[in-house]
């Protein structure tokens, strides 16, 4: 019965048939390849009978090319060519040639932080990139997975096994305020902000979180009088109201300003939480399909170079 398999196809023989051209000589053709003259005989054998044609007869004290292997070296030489350029790594990619949309998923306040700052690099390095930012609807989900996220940017404890996740930053929370704030004035202590009207951030409407947690160890319960979806929408109320907002920022001497700008813009106070609130990881996570990819890597690196540049630069 016959076999509709495909044949198997050898790329050893291409290089070494190209090297006995190159070299027109067994022992030559060995050494360039790093065997020993019998191996390159024997695959001299073995191309004859596959080609069905000498190849490289004597001549005297040499061997000379039929016209068939004068036909086939140039052929030859272009298959290992074409073999090295698809079997070598990447050399990167020249970010000005990039004709790409990078679709990230991230929180409302990070894509605020972002876009800046990666559109301008977008602007001056890859002005052929386009940027689309989808909101936190697929956490939890094979986004990455499947393709349709890019980059995922926040708090990355969700993702699939496989997921590559880079640590960017470590953040704490803070309480902003209003500049005419009642907490503004005088020391902030545990009782004093869980006596005050709280804005709590939450897609899935939840009205506790990490600081409910850190106050009950202090016998206390904070008023919640709103839940917001979004980060952006809280700080907007608090700088209009008496409510206050957790917003993250950094430790000192650390630089994630952007991330700091939008309550700054608003006119929020940031004020330090007296209580020992669980520190928060901002990651950027990926699928393996992109680890190696020129374009991708650009984008990676434009995430890590946006999140801590200084804020001027941001403009």
């Amino acid at each position: 019965m016959s076999s509709s398999s495909e044949p198997v196809i050898d790329a050893n023989l291409a290089v070494a048939l190209n090297a006995l051209l190159a070299e027109q000589s067994v022992t030559r053709a060995a050494a360039r390849l790093h065997t020993s003259p019998a191996a390159m005989s024997r695959t001299l054998a073995r191309l004859r009978r596959v080609l069905q044609d000498p190849l490289l007869v004597r001549a005297g004290q040499t061997m000379v090319p039929t016209p068939r292997a004068e036909a086939l070296r140039d052929e030859a030489a272009a298959v290992v060519r074409g073999l090295g350029a698809l079997l070598t790594p990447g050399a990167g990619v020249d970010p000005a040639a990039l004709r790409s949309t990078f679709t990230l998923q991230a929180a409302d306040l990070i894509g605020a932080a972002l876009a800046p700052g990666l559109l301008r690099l977008a602007r001056e390095e890859a002005p052929g990139v386009s940027l689309r930012f989808l909101a936190e609807e697929w956490e939890g989900g094979p986004a990455l997975r499947d393709g349709r996220v890019d980059l995922e940017i926040g708090s990355i404890d969700h993702v699939d096994p496989e997921t590559q996740v880079e640590k960017l930053a470590t953040v704490r929370m803070a309480a902003a305020v209003r500049p005419e704030h009642p907490l503004v004035d005088g020391v902030l202590t545990p009782a004093r902000l869980a006596a005050a009207e709280h804005v709590v951030v939450s897609r899935r409407g939840r009205f506790t979180g990490p600081l409910d947690t850190a106050l009950a160890g202090q016998n206390l319960r904070r008023r919640v009088t709103v839940v917001l979806p979004s980060h952006m929408a809280a700080m907007t109320l608090a700088a209009h109201s008496d409510v206050v907002c957790l917003v993250p920022t950094t430790p000192a001497g650390e630089t994630l300003s952007p991330l700091t700008d939008a309550a700054t813009m608003l006119g929020l106070r940031l004020l330090h939480i007296p209580l020992p609130l669980p520190p928060v990881t901002i990651g950027m996570a990926w699928h393996p399909r992109h680890a190696a990819d020129g374009g991708h890597h650009w984008l990676r690196d434009a995430v890590r170079r946006t999140l801590h540049a200084p804020a001027d630069s941001i403009a």
